[in-house]
């Protein structure tokens, strides 16, 4: 049992890859585009539809506990190994971006206490000097994952609890300096004519919201190395509660101490400035270096995880038979070599391009929309079918909970636009490549059906390379 992991481990591993960078700049990212009122439409459309998910994985993973890789495992069962191999490839390249994401805004960060206006070292995150810090953020994280899952989810324990503590130190002072005439000035944005309707408001704000809960099925992706597995459900649903809470008092009680136009013009981490408006030059150090230790738990999540996806996928088939290997303390070796090498390369191009941190976010969570509507339309499928119910089991309740999910999911899509589905079209393509491979040593060919697919896909790609080239979408 020395490899596997407990309930509390399982609980910060999940709370962790959540609550990383998002929430120290979410107030910003939320308030940019949407007045108090929509937000708090789009917290409750994004409750419901992660409520929704949670419930969904819940029931597959007790359902189906043969099924280890989660999201992209009921992919596979559900509707074919191409569209498995896709959700778990998207899944895969959205960890991977995390992992940039958390580099970027970790040194952007430190560039607060060493950046000068004549030299800003940091800036962004996205300088010479920030990329090769992150580059020894990212092999420093991968070493510590190679001497074994469970001692970097023991490692992770102890920087979760400390990142809760400038967290809950923020919305206690924030809670404290509310002012309710302020949160209700202009509450559906009615006055600033440039947010749009409500409905445009509360779409800007989906990409964000679901941003900060990427990971929330961490626990259903590491099922297989847990000590029962009736900790897993226990832990997504202990990890989902306690962010939620977190998120809606961290974007909402904000908009009581500035206005919504104040907060959307603060640089990020946004915390770090409301907080240095309350308390002074003291409260903007201590959320910078909260953001600076929780980024490191979350980094170091990922890389567990994104080393553990094509583990599990190349044990279904679905990637070559090469990520399968591991070391004397049970780590996919090729797989987290893979990972952490190709998050060098999205690093070295994030210097290239001048990426944001919010370009990264976008990007991800776009490559995370396929397995996540995936998981609702599999609820949908099982509960019709009635496959692993017994026949005195309702099966209704199941259903509204996996159609809600599946909505939720196809809403997701809609508000990220038809620019964003044809990036991921983009990031997607390379991974027929990688699917081909692992049918050849299976001594299986592409069937009509796969063809399609990839044709679909490389017209979304010639897509978006033509809006790229045009500057209508942009990386950076």
């Amino acid at each position: 049992m020395e490899n596997k992991l407990g309930l509390g481990m399982l609980v910060a591993l999940v709370f962790s890859t959540m609550v990383g960078a998002g929430i120290f700049s979410l107030p910003q990212n939320v308030a940019v585009s949407a007045s108090p009122g929509a937000i708090t439409l789009g917290w409750l459309i994004t409750g419901c539809g992660m409520l929704a998910l949670v419930s969904v994985l819940r029931n597959l993973v007790v359902r189906y506990p043969n099924l280890n890789g989660g999201i992209f495992s009921y992919a596979q069962a559900g509707f074919g190994n191409y569209i498995g191999f896709m959700s778990a490839w998207g899944y895969w390249i959205c960890n991977l971006l995390a992992n940039v994401s958390y580099a970027v805004v970790f040194f952007s960060a430190i560039g607060y206490f060493v950046d000068t206006p004549e030299n800003p070292m940091m800036g962004q995150g996205n300088t010479p000097i920030a990329i090769l810090g992150g580059s020894l953020l990212i092999w420093f994280m991968h070493a510590l994952v190679l001497r074994g899952v469970a001692r970097a989810a023991l490692i992770n324990v102890f920087a979760t609890i400390a990142k809760i503590i400038p967290i809950l130190t923020f919305i206690c002072l924030v809670i404290m300096a509310f002012k309710l005439d302020k949160f209700t000035l202009d509450f559906w944005g009615e006055q600033t004519p440039e947010l749009g309707s409500v409905l445009d408001q509360v779409k800007a704000t989906m990409m964000v919201t679901l941003w900060v809960f990427i990971g929330i099925e961490g626990a259903v992706i590491l099922s297989n190395r847990a000590q029962d597995k009736r900790d897993v459900a226990k832990a997504t649903g202990i990890a989902l509660f306690s962010a939620l809470i977190l998120y809606i008092a961290v974007s909402l009680f904000t908009l009581g101490v500035m206005t919504q136009p104040e907060v959307a013009a603060l640089q990020n981490p946004s915390m770090a400035h409301i907080l240095e408006v309350i308390v002074g030059p003291w409260g903007a150090m201590l959320i910078n270096a909260g953001l600076i230790i929780s980024v490191s738990g979350a980094l170091l999540s990922w890389t567990v995880i994104s080393a553990e996806v094509p583990f599990i996928a190349a044990k279904e088939g679905l990637f070559p038979k090469a990520f399968t290997k591991e070391n004397n303390n049970g780590v996919a070796t090729t797989s987290l070599w893979f990972s952490s090498c190709l998050v060098q390369l999205f690093l070295i191009l994030t210097l290239l391009q001048e990426s944001s941190y919010l370009a990264l976010v976008n990007i991800a969570t776009s490559a995370v929309l396929l397995p996540y509507f995936l998981v609702g339309a599999y609820g949908v499928k099982v509960a019709l079918s009635g496959e692993g119910y017994s026949a005195t089991e309702s099966r209704k309740k199941d259903l509204v909970i996996a159609l809600v999910s599946s909505f939720y999911g196809a809403w997701l899509v809609y508000a990220a636009g038809v620019e964003y589905m044809l990036l991921c079209a983009l990031l997607y393509l390379p991974g027929v490549l990688v699917y081909k491979k692992a049918l050849s040593e299976k001594q299986q060919a592409f069937s009509k059906r796969d063809y399609a697919y990839s044709l679909l896909l490389l017209a979304g790609a010639a897509g978006a390379i033509y809006l790229l080239s045009t500057g209508v979408l942009s990386l950076s």
